[in-house]
């Protein structure tokens, strides 16, 4: 854009946003199948773990290119203590979907497990094999997901929140077409 303020993120945080969102969405739910469903688990496993590994890869790259890429400002709706919250919210989402996946390859690494991405190709283990040290990391991970879960409600509720009361436009900074 060039003087005008620009009013969404770049084409390439938006793509970056909205297929993540349908990666972590999954990777919930997936999670949450595998320790339902142990007729299913081989199967769900088999997919949670690469799809993990390529949410940490895009996690790294959007952060990039969330800081090399202009912002728009904050909505004039928005209070300071709102602007706090979304900037802590963002923080904690982006931490999260490094976090989780790291913790799930340290904690298959500790146990041994591979992580098979395709076929032959294989993740190297980050860590010796340590069985405590699964079951604690396998602890983390479980926490870690929730804790994902509860942040991805709070930025979901707060987007619902801006379209249905406050009407001031928010998801148009993000949506995928130009607004």
């Amino acid at each position: 854009m060039s003087g005008a303020e620009r009013t969404q993120f770049t084409w390439a945080a938006r793509l970056l946003h909205w297929v993540m969102a349908a990666m972590v969405l999954s990777m919930l739910f997936i999670g949450v199948a595998m320790v339902a469903s142990l007729g299913r688990y081989h199967t769900l496993v088999s997919i949670h773990r690469p799809l993990g590994i390529a949410v940490l890869g895009l996690v790294v790259v959007r952060f990039v290119v969330r800081r090399i890429g202009p912002l728009p400002p904050f909505l004039a709706t928005m209070s300071a203590r709102e602007q706090r919250i979304a900037t802590w919210t963002e923080h904690a989402l982006y931490a999260l979907m490094f976090a989780l996946p790291l913790v799930g390859w340290a904690m298959l690494s500790a146990a041994r497990y591979p992580i098979v991405l395709h076929g032959w190709w294989h993740l190297p283990p980050i860590l010796p094999h340590d069985a405590w040290l699964y079951a604690q990391l396998h602890e983390l991970h479980e926490l870690l997901a929730y804790l994902l879960f509860a942040t991805f409600l709070v930025h979901i509720a707060t987007v619902l929140f801006h379209i249905l009361v406050k009407r001031d436009g928010l998801l148009r900074r993000m949506l995928p077409w130009r607004a």
